[in-house]
């Protein structure tokens, strides 16, 4: 298997197939990580196309120098593009850009049972309700830390918080949500 810096050499080197397996490598961690954020499932998509078109711009504009830290920076993209979204909703209305570039349009579907596709979905979505009910700064934390493999160092600075601070709330996090589980669990069995 490639690594990931082999896949963006391919990419500049233009041969576009580097950029396709580095998308369907991350497009999940990196889209939930969004929809997380947002909790709009086109707006998340909205996103999550800006967000590779910024790596694009950044890859064939020879300015990427992030060595093995591919999903950390492409996350760190990600959630800027959120803040930044967030920030103009309070401003302005949101105004469709109207780009006929869909980053789903590059890539395949693979093949997956029914059952394992509901699984799946299930699986997703009790734990996308759980992690909604986490406070802000929480769910925040753990989502960059888990979908988007961010070190905590790289959580403090883009938060603006102590490497601290980001452990406590990822500490925060994890109780609070193993608290839901087993309150679910209970509340299955009776």
């Amino acid at each position: 298997m490639k690594s990931d810096q082999d896949l963006i050499h391919l990419y500049v080197a233009g041969d576009e197939a580097g950029l396709v397996e580095l998308i369907r490598r991350y497009q999940a961690k990196i889209y939930t990580s969004i929809y997380l954020l947002v909790k709009d499932e086109y707006l998340a998509e909205d996103i999550f196309q800006d967000t590779f078109i910024k790596v694009i711009n950044t890859l064939r504009a020879g300015k990427y120098n992030e060595e093995g830290k591919f999903l950390p920076w492409v996350t760190r993209i990600a959630h800027n593009l959120v803040i930044d979204h967030f920030r103009r909703e309070k401003r302005t209305p949101l105004v469709d850009g109207g780009d006929d570039f869909d980053i789903f349009d590059v890539l395949g579907h693979y093949d997956e049972s029914t059952e394992d596709r509901m699984v799946r979905e299930q699986t997703h979505k009790d734990l996308k309700a759980l992690i909604h009910l986490l406070p802000a700064e929480q769910k925040e934390v753990l989502i960059m830390r888990h979908f988007g493999d961010m070190s905590f160092k790289e959580i403090a600075d883009v938060t603006d918080v102590s490497i601290n601070t980001a452990l406590g709330r990822m500490r925060y996090a994890l109780n609070n949500l193993r608290k839901m589980m087993q309150s679910k669990e209970l509340s299955l069995k009776n």
